[in-house]
């Protein structure tokens, strides 16, 4: 793996890259509360089968810059992003994978931008006109998702969740995943990051934005690049009926349930995660 700042949509944002430079182009975008370590099981595997990996630590994460303002954390706004990594690899398309809110840019940037999409994958998040239609009218679904509402709040989330190094976000992961998931020397990594200047604020405004800076009007939302979506079906977070929905606004769309598997589904199923990733290539 190379460290390396790449330039895109007037920012700067930190990728770790790996693989030869002429294969194909896999772009790995990570979800909340994690950065590109989030990928550590897919990154060598990947450059390994002949991918060129980039992983980004998304605007506002680890050591990525982190514009002040929720307005620069929406999600049209991330998905450019996205496009601007590809510009910079000198590609016209990227194989664009995504986990958590990694897979709602992955999403939105396939929505926005097929053109630039050679394969998409996403894991445990739903498209994202179905999640809002979840999130507002399923009560299940609003339960679920309760933290949403907290993170609207000024300041107090931030407050709470650095009390104790950090055990509310630790006690999370732990909680939501399966036993062993996530070691203490991960969860250093992780504290180094959330520690980072202005990072964890700048982490909730993805959630903040997603509610006060939603997404252009799009006549079309429908996906027409070929589509694969990985979900483990013991998210505590996520109801599973979303899944399917995805895949109906899916042209070429096929869903992959992990049974035994939570919302952390790469890291837990590293190596099936992986050969669905390299699959998606030859099979569709």
């Amino acid at each position: 793996m190379t460290h390396t700042f790449v330039k895109t949509n007037n920012i700067q944002l930190h990728v770790v890259q790996a693989g030869p430079a002429d294969g194909p182009l896999v772009i790995l975008l990570h979800g909340f509360p994690e950065f590109w370590y989030g990928w550590q099981h897919q990154i060598d595997t990947l450059a390994e089968a002949g991918f060129f990996v980039w992983a980004p630590d998304q605007r506002g994460y680890n050591l990525s810059d982190k514009p002040t303002g929720v307005d620069a954390y929406g999600i049209d706004t991330l998905a450019a992003d996205v496009v601007g990594l590809i510009d910079a690899a000198g590609r016209q398309k990227a194989i664009v994978v995504g986990h958590d809110w990694g897979a709602a840019v992955a999403w939105w940037t396939a929505v926005t931008y097929p053109e630039r999409v050679d394969r998409l994958v996403v894991m445990n998040v739903p498209h994202p006109i179905v999640m809002k239609k979840f999130a507002s009218r399923d009560l299940g679904q609003m339960l679920r998702s309760w933290y949403i509402g907290f993170f609207q709040l000024p300041w107090l989330p931030e407050t709470l969740s650095r009390l104790g190094n950090w055990a509310m976000l630790v006690r999370t992961l732990r909680k939501s995943s399966r036993p062993g998931t996530f070691s203490n020397a991960d969860l250093q990594q992780y504290k180094a990051a959330w520690s980072q200047p202005g990072a964890f604020t700048a982490m909730v405004n993805w959630y903040r934005a997603a509610l006060q800076k939603p997404p252009s009007r799009r006549s079309d939302i429908r996906i027409t690049v070929p589509t694969l979506l990985i979900w483990g079906v013991r998210d505590q977070f996520l109801k599973r009926e979303m899944a399917q929905l995805s895949i109906d606004l899916c042209d070429n769309g096929r869903i992959v349930f992990i049974e035994n598997a939570t919302h952390w589904v790469q890291h837990e199923e590293a190596e099936r995660v992986n050969e669905l990733i390299k699959s998606i290539v030859v099979s569709q």
